[in-house]
């Protein structure tokens, strides 16, 4: 919330709880997990919560399961039928080169008496004809056999991809909302500490990254397990000497990724939090271009980005190196069990065991058996940069929310505006109170000033009353009821507010104007706009009413886009006006053009004014005059003049050529 000291004296550190704020209700709804949080430098827990965010789309992983298992299957049944076409052109050729009139019997026998017992399986397996040469008509049926599992492989395959997408994307739709609805159940405290860019860097980015990184993992992990476990089957059945020899690197190529994996996570946790705080810089340093220029500023700015685009380099380039290593040594081992199977296997081929075509087909599977490993390395450093966002999006919606609204909820029988603070005390820190034991009563139709220096309270004043921050003690009284036990919505919807600075969306004028009144009609918005002087300068602009604000946009000045917040409040109609420094950005005559629009305004409501220029508050039924927290004088205009004390002293240093001393 903008205002004259809208943020604490003393800011609360990060990750304390301002006091007289209970812990909050529980996240759970915004992604909490069950049993237990994950947090930071947990791995695993934020990446079974990470999972568990699939749950909703169970059914169509589901499918996705059964999809992948099918072409799976298929793609493991490929290679042995490969390995038969072998044994078919291996057992023909030898059986090519005996005589032709013996049956294949009497030429597996003649053979097995020469000691070519492998040759003889092999013409006894294919059926080969002695004498006959290679029957290509067989062999071009078992290749068709071997195009049509890969083809419906291949389309299953694009089948499991579509159905992770719809699930990975329903997942991240999920995640954005709760993000959003999260920000929403934040209390102020939280904005206060908090960058801005920071914020919107977990909202954007960090789920920007997990989206994407469970996009690109998720069906390759899904089918690489698969494929290890199949093949590793496969494996066994053919021949479980070799099954063991391609095991051995298993557990050595487990052993080096995850300990290469757990330095990367430091890293990769590093990279997105050094980027939460260069957009944070970014926001800052564009926001307040303006600023920057006029002090001169821009080389130390532009400094203070090197620095942190240095270190996000660093820390991109160290997470992406580490975990890069992760590759090279899965091929590695994979390269020696690959040699390995190939010396033991064409052992077994000359000893009779295997047969040529087993033999390949093996050496095809300890390929795609060392191949989902190489992928879920290579995959590594994806699935660390992804779960490191995660823990700063869960961390996020961890965050302590407001406090509940009281069920069932109190709301007054009938809101004329009667405010009553009855002995509040509140503070941002502990042990540090800035407003104590506060009594105030506001009837309805009175216009309340508050003046005083900045830091003593003014606008914390306005805070507790939107309950933008709890009381620690005391209680607030709206008409009669506590408004702590009132919905905040329903509170807020009889408060009227204008800030210091001019808060406008993007949008057409007319649609600023009734933002807070969304059902306004163009006459309604036009009678605003005329009553707070708006109209006079929209007639000016080309599309006049309709003309599109942005924050590039140079056909409006900082006073009208002030004039247009204005509007908004006076078109909303609310019990209850807070004007916070309202007309700090107009010119003299346009300001006294307002005060008299306001007077008409205020009639028949509450209004609390906080202003430092003392003469825009003169007519003010009551002015309280705030110090350290507390109303250190109270009264009319006149009447604190005549008093001679803080407020004569302040009046006295505005309107004269030598500064009268303050206290």
């Amino acid at each position: 919330m903008a205002g004259t000291d809208t943020r604490p004296a003393h800011p609360v550190p990060p990750g304390q709880r301002p006091p007289g704020r209970p812990p909050g209700g529980s996240s759970q709804g915004a992604g909490g997990q069950r049993g237990g949080r994950a947090t930071a430098g947990d791995f695993s827990g934020t990446t079974r919560r990470l999972l568990g965010m699939l749950a909703p789309e169970r059914w169509l992983m589901a499918g996705s399961l059964v999809v992948c298992a099918a072409s799976v299957t298929l793609s493991v049944i490929g290679p042995k039928v490969l390995g038969r076409a072998t044994d078919l052109i291996f057992a023909d050729f030898v059986a090519g080169r005996l005589p032709a009139g013996q049956t294949t019997a009497e030429a597996a026998e003649l053979l097995r008496a020469r000691g070519h017992r492998a040759q003889a399986d092999a013409i006894t397996a294919a059926h080969a004809v002695p004498g006959q040469g290679v029957e290509f008509a067989r062999i071009r049926n078992v290749l068709i056999l071997a195009a049509a599992v890969y083809l419906v492989a291949a389309l299953l395959i694009l089948v499991q991809g579509r159905l992770t997408a719809v699930v990975v994307q329903r997942a991240g739709y999920r995640l954005r909302d709760r993000a959003e609805a999260k920000l929403a159940r934040l209390p102020l405290a939280y904005f206060d500490r908090h960058p801005h860019g920071e914020v919107l860097s977990r909202v954007t980015n960090d789920i920007d990254n997990v989206n994407q990184s469970l996009q690109q993992t998720l069906s390759q992990i899904v089918n690489s397990v698969i494929t290890v476990i199949a093949v590793l089957v496969v494996m066994c059945v053919i021949s479980p000497l070799l099954a063991v020899i391609a095991l051995v690197s298993l557990p050595a190529s487990i052993y080096l990724a995850a300990a290469v994996g757990r330095r990367a996570q430091a890293h990769f946790r590093r990279q997105w939090a050094v980027t939460g705080r260069l957009n944070g810089h970014i926001e800052d340093m564009y926001t307040g271009h303006a600023l920057v220029t006029v002090f001169g500023r821009q080389r130390e700015a532009a400094a203070t980005f090197r620095a942190h685009n240095e270190a996000l380099t660093t820390s991109s380039f160290r997470a992406q190196f580490v975990s890069g290593a992760i590759q090279p040594v899965m091929l590695f081992v994979g390269n020696l069990n690959y040699v390995l199977v190939a010396v033991v296997g064409a052992l077994r081929v000359s000893a009779g065991a295997l047969s040529i075509g087993d033999v390949q087909a093996f050496m095809q599977y300890s390929r795609q058996f060392s191949a989902p490993l190489g992928q879920m390395s290579s995959m590594a450093n994806v699935i660390q940069s992804g779960v490191a966002s995660a823990e700063r999006v869960f961390a996020l919606l961890d965050e302590p929310e407001q406090s509940p609204d009281a069920t069932p909820p109190a709301r007054p029988d009938r809101v004329r505006g009667r405010v009553e603070f009855e002995d509040v005390s509140f503070s941002y820190t502990p042990g540090t109170p800035l407003i104590e034991r506060l009594n105030l009563s506001v009837e309805p139709g009175q216009s309340i000033a508050i003046v005083g220096p900045t830091g003593a309270g003014k606008t914390t004043l306005v805070n507790l009353l939107m309950r933008f921050y709890e009381v620690d003690q005391g209680r607030i009284l709206l008409d009669g009821v506590d408004i702590a036990r009132m919905r905040r919505d329903e509170l807020r919807s009889h408060i009227g507010m204008v800030l210091q600075d001019s808060i406008l969306f993007g949008g057409t004028i007319a649609q600023n104007i009734a933002y807070g009144a969304p059902g306004a009609s163009r006459e309604q918005i036009v009678k605003a706009a005329r009553a707070t002087h708006v109209d006079r300068f929209v007639r000016t602009l080309p599309q006049g009413y309709d003309t599109v604000l942005d924050e590039e946009n140079g056909t409006v000045s900082v006073g009208e886009r002030q004039l247009i917040t204005i509007a908004r409040a006076f078109l909303a109609d609310r019990a209850i006006l807070v004007l916070d420094e309202a007309t700090s950005s107009v010119d003299t005559r346009t300001e006294v053009l307002i005060q008299e629009a306001m007077h008409s305004l205020r009639q028949g409501r509450t209004s609390f004014v906080i202003a430092h220029r003392l003469s825009t508050i003169r007519d003010a039924d009551t002015i309280l005059v705030m110090d350290g927290g507390r109303i250190v004088e109270r009264g009319t205009h006149d009447e604190l003049i005549d008093a001679g004390g803080t407020y004569s002293r302040l009046y006295a240093a505005q309107f004269v050529e030598t500064p009268a001393p303050v206290d």
